[in-house]
Protein backbone atom coordinates (compact mmCIF):
# COMPACT_ATOMS: atom_id res chain seq x y z
CA UNK A 1 0.00 0.00 0.00
CA UNK A 2 1.20 3.50 -0.81
CA UNK A 3 0.18 6.40 1.39
CA UNK A 4 -0.83 8.49 -1.64
CA UNK A 5 -2.73 6.81 -4.44
CA UNK A 6 -2.97 8.26 -7.95
CA UNK A 7 -6.47 9.49 -7.17
CA UNK A 8 -5.24 11.25 -4.03
CA UNK A 9 -2.52 13.02 -5.99
CA UNK A 10 -5.08 14.13 -8.56
CA UNK A 11 -7.22 15.40 -5.71
CA UNK A 12 -4.31 17.37 -4.28
CA UNK A 13 -3.62 18.84 -7.69
CA UNK A 14 -7.25 19.92 -8.00
CA UNK A 15 -7.05 21.56 -4.60
CA UNK A 16 -4.01 23.49 -5.72
CA UNK A 17 -5.90 24.93 -8.68
CA UNK A 18 -8.64 26.37 -6.50
CA UNK A 19 -6.54 27.52 -3.53
CA UNK A 20 -3.34 29.53 -3.99
CA UNK A 21 -0.32 28.67 -1.90
CA UNK A 22 -0.19 30.62 1.32
CA UNK A 23 2.33 33.24 2.24
CA UNK A 24 3.82 31.74 5.39
CA UNK A 25 6.06 28.80 4.51
CA UNK A 26 8.79 27.06 6.47
CA UNK A 27 11.38 28.66 4.21
CA UNK A 28 10.09 32.13 5.01
CA UNK A 29 9.60 31.69 8.76
CA UNK A 30 12.42 29.30 9.55
CA UNK A 31 10.08 27.40 11.86
CA UNK A 32 10.24 23.64 12.21
CA UNK A 33 7.38 23.50 14.70
CA UNK A 34 4.16 25.53 14.57
CA UNK A 35 2.15 26.79 17.52
CA UNK A 36 -1.54 25.84 17.70
CA UNK A 37 -4.37 27.38 19.68
CA UNK A 38 -7.58 25.45 20.30
CA UNK A 39 -10.76 27.50 20.02
CA UNK A 40 -13.49 25.81 22.05
CA UNK A 41 -12.58 23.52 24.96
CA UNK A 42 -15.35 20.94 24.83
CA UNK A 43 -15.11 17.17 25.06
CA UNK A 44 -13.29 16.60 21.76
CA UNK A 45 -10.68 19.29 22.34
CA UNK A 46 -10.16 18.18 25.93
CA UNK A 47 -10.04 14.42 25.55
CA UNK A 48 -8.75 13.89 22.00
CA UNK A 49 -7.01 16.84 20.37
CA UNK A 50 -5.09 18.29 23.28
CA UNK A 51 -3.62 14.95 24.48
CA UNK A 52 -2.67 14.11 20.87
CA UNK A 53 -0.14 16.96 20.84
CA UNK A 54 2.07 14.84 23.09
CA UNK A 55 2.78 12.70 20.00
CA UNK A 56 3.01 15.54 17.45
CA UNK A 57 6.57 16.43 16.49
CA UNK A 58 6.00 19.40 14.18
CA UNK A 59 3.42 21.25 16.25
CA UNK A 60 2.76 22.29 19.82
CA UNK A 61 -0.35 23.34 21.73
CA UNK A 62 0.54 26.87 22.86
CA UNK A 63 -2.79 28.69 23.24
CA UNK A 64 -6.50 28.45 24.01
CA UNK A 65 -9.58 30.51 23.18
CA UNK A 66 -12.55 29.85 25.43
CA UNK A 67 -15.77 31.35 26.70
CA UNK A 68 -15.48 29.39 29.96
CA UNK A 69 -13.08 31.11 32.38
CA UNK A 70 -13.43 28.26 34.86
CA UNK A 71 -11.61 25.92 32.46
CA UNK A 72 -8.52 28.10 32.16
CA UNK A 73 -6.58 27.08 35.33
CA UNK A 74 -6.56 23.36 34.45
CA UNK A 75 -5.50 24.00 30.86
CA UNK A 76 -2.71 26.34 32.02
CA UNK A 77 -1.45 23.66 34.38
CA UNK A 78 -1.83 20.64 32.08
CA UNK A 79 -0.33 22.23 28.96
CA UNK A 80 1.83 25.04 30.33
CA UNK A 81 -0.21 27.70 28.51
CA UNK A 82 1.13 31.20 29.27
CA UNK A 83 -1.29 33.98 30.18
CA UNK A 84 -0.43 35.86 27.00
CA UNK A 85 -1.75 32.99 24.87
CA UNK A 86 -5.17 32.78 26.52
CA UNK A 87 -8.08 34.52 24.80
CA UNK A 88 -11.85 34.74 25.09
CA UNK A 89 -14.32 35.18 22.27
CA UNK A 90 -14.42 38.94 22.73
CA UNK A 91 -10.69 39.71 22.60
CA UNK A 92 -9.91 36.88 20.17
CA UNK A 93 -9.14 39.21 17.25
CA UNK A 94 -6.07 40.54 19.06
CA UNK A 95 -4.47 37.15 18.42
CA UNK A 96 -3.17 38.72 15.19
CA UNK A 97 -0.32 40.24 17.20
CA UNK A 98 0.73 36.92 18.76
CA UNK A 99 3.70 35.47 16.88
CA UNK A 100 3.72 32.27 18.94
CA UNK A 101 0.37 31.15 17.50
CA UNK A 102 0.43 30.07 13.85
CA UNK A 103 -2.76 27.99 13.66
CA UNK A 104 -6.21 28.25 15.20
CA UNK A 105 -8.14 24.98 15.41
CA UNK A 106 -11.88 25.72 15.61
CA UNK A 107 -13.59 23.06 17.76
CA UNK A 108 -16.98 24.64 18.46
CA UNK A 109 -20.46 23.41 17.49
CA UNK A 110 -20.99 23.58 13.72
CA UNK A 111 -23.18 26.67 13.77
CA UNK A 112 -20.27 28.72 15.13
CA UNK A 113 -17.62 27.53 12.67
CA UNK A 114 -17.99 30.29 10.05
CA UNK A 115 -17.64 33.19 12.47
CA UNK A 116 -14.55 31.92 14.20
CA UNK A 117 -12.84 30.48 11.13
CA UNK A 118 -13.23 33.79 9.33
CA UNK A 119 -12.04 35.80 12.32
CA UNK A 120 -9.00 33.52 12.67
CA UNK A 121 -8.14 33.92 8.97
CA UNK A 122 -8.56 37.69 9.15
CA UNK A 123 -6.13 37.65 12.07
CA UNK A 124 -3.58 36.05 9.75
CA UNK A 125 -3.70 32.59 11.28
CA UNK A 126 -3.94 29.30 9.44
CA UNK A 127 -7.22 27.57 10.22
CA UNK A 128 -8.18 23.99 10.94
CA UNK A 129 -11.94 23.68 11.27
CA UNK A 130 -13.62 20.65 12.78
CA UNK A 131 -16.08 18.77 10.64
CA UNK A 132 -18.64 19.33 9.32
CA UNK A 133 -17.34 22.56 7.86
CA UNK A 134 -20.35 24.89 8.22
CA UNK A 135 -24.15 25.05 8.17
CA UNK A 136 -24.51 26.01 4.49
CA UNK A 137 -22.57 25.96 1.23
CA UNK A 138 -22.59 29.76 1.24
CA UNK A 139 -20.96 29.73 4.70
CA UNK A 140 -18.25 27.42 3.36
CA UNK A 141 -17.57 29.76 0.46
CA UNK A 142 -17.25 32.74 2.81
CA UNK A 143 -14.71 30.79 4.88
CA UNK A 144 -12.72 29.74 1.82
CA UNK A 145 -12.72 33.29 0.43
CA UNK A 146 -11.58 34.73 3.78
CA UNK A 147 -8.63 32.33 3.93
CA UNK A 148 -7.63 33.09 0.34
CA UNK A 149 -7.83 36.82 0.92
CA UNK A 150 -5.69 36.55 4.03
CA UNK A 151 -3.18 34.21 2.34
CA UNK A 152 -3.61 31.46 4.93
CA UNK A 153 -4.70 27.83 4.72
CA UNK A 154 -8.10 26.42 5.62
CA UNK A 155 -8.23 22.71 6.40
CA UNK A 156 -11.00 20.47 7.75
CA UNK A 157 -10.58 18.06 10.66
CA UNK A 158 -11.02 14.86 8.64
CA UNK A 159 -8.77 12.54 10.66
CA UNK A 160 -9.58 9.33 8.74
CA UNK A 161 -7.55 10.48 5.73
CA UNK A 162 -4.50 9.39 7.77
CA UNK A 163 -6.01 6.16 9.10
CA UNK A 164 -4.30 3.05 7.63
CA UNK A 165 -7.53 1.07 7.34
CA UNK A 166 -9.23 3.77 5.31
CA UNK A 167 -6.11 4.36 3.20
CA UNK A 168 -6.06 0.64 2.39
CA UNK A 169 -9.73 0.77 1.37
CA UNK A 170 -9.12 3.76 -0.91
CA UNK A 171 -6.04 2.23 -2.50
CA UNK A 172 -7.66 -1.16 -3.14
CA UNK A 173 -10.73 0.28 -4.83
CA UNK A 174 -8.86 2.96 -6.77
CA UNK A 175 -6.34 0.44 -8.14
CA UNK A 176 -9.12 -2.05 -8.95
CA UNK A 177 -7.10 -4.67 -7.10
CA UNK A 178 -10.29 -6.68 -6.65
CA UNK A 179 -12.15 -5.28 -9.62
CA UNK A 180 -14.48 -2.34 -9.99
CA UNK A 181 -16.93 -1.46 -7.26
CA UNK A 182 -20.58 -2.41 -7.71
CA UNK A 183 -22.30 -1.04 -4.59
CA UNK A 184 -21.39 0.69 -1.33
CA UNK A 185 -22.97 0.70 2.13
CA UNK A 186 -22.09 3.22 4.84
CA UNK A 187 -23.61 3.95 8.22
CA UNK A 188 -22.74 5.90 11.33
CA UNK A 189 -25.00 6.11 14.32
CA UNK A 190 -25.28 5.62 18.05
CA UNK A 191 -28.20 5.68 20.42
CA UNK A 192 -27.89 8.87 22.44
CA UNK A 193 -29.75 9.00 25.73
CA UNK A 194 -28.40 12.19 27.31
CA UNK A 195 -29.55 15.38 25.61
CA UNK A 196 -28.31 17.86 28.22
CA UNK A 197 -25.02 19.59 29.01
CA UNK A 198 -22.33 18.99 26.41
CA UNK A 199 -24.78 17.06 24.21
CA UNK A 200 -27.48 19.74 24.06
CA UNK A 201 -26.04 21.42 20.95
CA UNK A 202 -26.32 18.19 18.95
CA UNK A 203 -30.12 18.43 18.78
CA UNK A 204 -30.22 22.23 18.52
CA UNK A 205 -30.93 23.31 14.93
CA UNK A 206 -29.00 26.58 15.19
CA UNK A 207 -25.84 24.99 16.58
CA UNK A 208 -26.01 21.42 15.27
CA UNK A 209 -27.93 22.18 12.04
CA UNK A 210 -29.25 18.69 11.22
CA UNK A 211 -28.53 16.53 14.23
CA UNK A 212 -26.89 13.19 13.50
CA UNK A 213 -26.64 13.89 9.76
CA UNK A 214 -24.10 16.66 10.32
CA UNK A 215 -22.45 15.20 13.40
CA UNK A 216 -22.10 11.55 12.31
CA UNK A 217 -23.42 11.42 8.77
CA UNK A 218 -20.54 13.41 7.31
CA UNK A 219 -18.26 10.44 8.05
CA UNK A 220 -20.58 8.05 6.19
CA UNK A 221 -20.90 10.45 3.25
CA UNK A 222 -17.13 10.94 3.11
CA UNK A 223 -16.57 7.19 3.13
CA UNK A 224 -18.99 6.72 0.24
CA UNK A 225 -17.22 9.38 -1.82
CA UNK A 226 -13.65 8.29 -1.24
CA UNK A 227 -14.61 4.65 -1.78
CA UNK A 228 -16.47 5.44 -5.00
CA UNK A 229 -13.73 7.75 -6.22
CA UNK A 230 -16.30 10.11 -7.70
CA UNK A 231 -19.03 12.50 -6.71
CA UNK A 232 -22.71 11.48 -6.77
CA UNK A 233 -25.20 12.53 -9.43
CA UNK A 234 -28.38 12.48 -7.35
CA UNK A 235 -29.84 11.39 -4.03
CA UNK A 236 -33.09 10.18 -2.50
CA UNK A 237 -33.57 10.29 1.27
CA UNK A 238 -35.95 10.08 4.19
CA UNK A 239 -35.93 11.22 7.79
CA UNK A 240 -37.62 9.76 10.87
CA UNK A 241 -37.94 10.31 14.60
CA UNK A 242 -38.94 7.73 17.20
CA UNK A 243 -38.49 9.99 20.24
CA UNK A 244 -40.23 13.28 19.41
CA UNK A 245 -40.02 14.39 23.02
CA UNK A 246 -36.29 14.90 22.50
CA UNK A 247 -35.99 15.59 18.78
CA UNK A 248 -38.08 18.72 18.45
CA UNK A 249 -35.75 20.63 16.09
CA UNK A 250 -33.85 17.97 14.13
CA UNK A 251 -34.72 14.43 12.97
CA UNK A 252 -33.41 11.46 14.92
CA UNK A 253 -32.41 9.49 11.80
CA UNK A 254 -31.58 10.16 8.16
CA UNK A 255 -31.35 7.45 5.49
CA UNK A 256 -30.25 8.06 1.91
CA UNK A 257 -29.31 6.52 -1.41
CA UNK A 258 -26.58 8.22 -3.43
CA UNK A 259 -26.50 7.40 -7.14
CA UNK A 260 -23.23 7.46 -9.05
CA UNK A 261 -22.27 6.92 -12.68
CA UNK A 262 -23.51 3.76 -14.35
CA UNK A 263 -26.47 3.58 -11.99
CA UNK A 264 -24.29 2.34 -9.11
CA UNK A 265 -25.60 3.21 -5.66
CA UNK A 266 -24.49 3.79 -2.10
CA UNK A 267 -26.94 3.25 0.76
CA UNK A 268 -26.25 5.23 3.92
CA UNK A 269 -27.66 6.29 7.27
CA UNK A 270 -26.88 8.45 10.28
CA UNK A 271 -28.77 8.33 13.55
CA UNK A 272 -28.91 9.23 17.21
CA UNK A 273 -31.37 6.36 17.65
CA UNK A 274 -29.71 3.27 16.18
CA UNK A 275 -26.18 1.94 16.22
CA UNK A 276 -23.84 1.28 13.31
CA UNK A 277 -20.33 2.18 12.17
CA UNK A 278 -19.29 0.69 8.86
CA UNK A 279 -18.26 1.14 5.26
CA UNK A 280 -18.62 -1.85 2.92
CA UNK A 281 -18.14 -2.14 -0.81
CA UNK A 282 -19.15 -4.95 -3.11
CA UNK A 283 -16.39 -5.42 -5.67
CA UNK A 284 -16.22 -7.67 -8.71
CA UNK A 285 -14.01 -10.12 -6.80
CA UNK A 286 -15.57 -9.88 -3.34
CA UNK A 287 -16.20 -7.50 -0.47
CA UNK A 288 -13.99 -4.96 1.24
CA UNK A 289 -14.86 -2.88 4.27
CA UNK A 290 -14.24 -1.58 7.75
CA UNK A 291 -16.41 -2.25 10.77
CA UNK A 292 -16.29 0.16 13.66
CA UNK A 293 -15.16 2.38 10.84
CA UNK A 294 -15.38 5.87 12.30
CA UNK A 295 -14.40 5.58 15.95
CA UNK A 296 -11.15 6.80 17.44
CA UNK A 297 -9.89 3.23 17.79
CA UNK A 298 -10.92 -0.38 17.27
CA UNK A 299 -11.08 -0.49 13.46
CA UNK A 300 -11.33 -3.93 11.86
CA UNK A 301 -11.03 -4.22 8.11
CA UNK A 302 -11.47 -7.01 5.60
CA UNK A 303 -10.69 -7.61 1.94
CA UNK A 304 -11.42 -10.48 -0.45
CA UNK A 305 -7.94 -11.76 0.50
CA UNK A 306 -8.60 -11.70 4.24
CA UNK A 307 -8.43 -9.30 7.20
CA UNK A 308 -6.57 -6.00 7.10
CA UNK A 309 -3.62 -6.13 9.45
CA UNK A 310 -2.71 -2.69 10.76
CA UNK A 311 -1.86 -1.42 14.24
CA UNK A 312 -4.25 0.96 15.91
CA UNK A 313 -2.96 4.53 15.68
CA UNK A 314 -3.55 7.87 17.35
CA UNK A 315 -5.73 9.31 14.59
CA UNK A 316 -5.70 12.86 15.91
CA UNK A 317 -1.90 12.91 16.20
CA UNK A 318 -1.47 11.70 12.62
CA UNK A 319 -4.03 14.21 11.39
CA UNK A 320 -2.38 17.12 13.19
CA UNK A 321 1.08 16.18 11.97
CA UNK A 322 -0.18 15.85 8.41
CA UNK A 323 -2.00 19.16 8.42
CA UNK A 324 0.88 21.01 10.03
CA UNK A 325 3.29 19.43 7.52
CA UNK A 326 1.23 20.82 4.64
CA UNK A 327 1.75 24.30 6.05
CA UNK A 328 5.44 23.89 6.83
CA UNK A 329 6.17 22.39 3.42
CA UNK A 330 3.93 24.84 1.56
CA UNK A 331 1.94 22.01 -0.05
CA UNK A 332 -1.79 21.59 -0.70
CA UNK A 333 -3.72 19.89 2.07
CA UNK A 334 -5.28 16.44 1.72
CA UNK A 335 -8.41 17.91 3.35
CA UNK A 336 -8.86 21.52 2.16
CA UNK A 337 -11.88 23.75 2.63
CA UNK A 338 -13.07 22.91 -0.86
CA UNK A 339 -13.48 19.28 0.22
CA UNK A 340 -15.48 20.41 3.24
CA UNK A 341 -17.73 22.50 1.01
CA UNK A 342 -18.31 19.55 -1.32
CA UNK A 343 -19.45 17.45 1.63
CA UNK A 344 -21.83 20.15 2.83
CA UNK A 345 -23.32 20.17 -0.67
CA UNK A 346 -24.03 16.45 -0.29
CA UNK A 347 -25.47 16.84 3.22
CA UNK A 348 -27.73 19.68 2.09
CA UNK A 349 -28.86 17.54 -0.84
CA UNK A 350 -29.80 14.74 1.55
CA UNK A 351 -31.75 17.20 3.69
CA UNK A 352 -33.58 18.56 0.66
CA UNK A 353 -34.46 15.10 -0.64
CA UNK A 354 -35.70 14.00 2.79
CA UNK A 355 -37.80 17.14 3.16
CA UNK A 356 -39.46 17.00 -0.28
CA UNK A 357 -39.52 13.27 -0.93
CA UNK A 358 -38.21 13.98 -4.42
CA UNK A 359 -34.97 13.06 -6.15
CA UNK A 360 -32.35 15.76 -5.62
CA UNK A 361 -30.00 16.36 -8.56
CA UNK A 362 -26.60 17.61 -7.47
CA UNK A 363 -25.11 20.66 -9.20
CA UNK A 364 -21.45 20.81 -10.16
CA UNK A 365 -19.30 20.22 -7.07
CA UNK A 366 -16.15 21.92 -8.41
CA UNK A 367 -14.17 19.39 -6.40
CA UNK A 368 -13.42 15.70 -7.06
CA UNK A 369 -14.09 12.75 -4.78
Amino acid sequence: MTLFSRRQMIRLGAAATVAPFFKLSAQETGKKQLGVALLGLGDYATNQLAPAFKEVKNGKLVGIITGSPDKIPKWKKDYDIPDGNIYNYENFDSIKDNKEIDIVYVVTPTGLHPEFAIRAAEAGKHVICEKPMAPTVADCTRMIDAAKKAGVTLQIGYRLHWNPFHLRLIEAVESEEFGKWKSIETGNGGRMENFTGLNAWRIDKELGVAGALYDLGVYAVQAALYTAGETPLRVTAKKSTERPEHFTEVPETYEWTLEFSGGRKSEGFSSYGKNGSYVRAELEKGKIGIESAYGYRGQKGFTPDGPMDFPQVNQQALQLEGQIAAILENKPSKVPGEMGRRDIQVLRGIMEAAETGDVYEFPDFNYPA
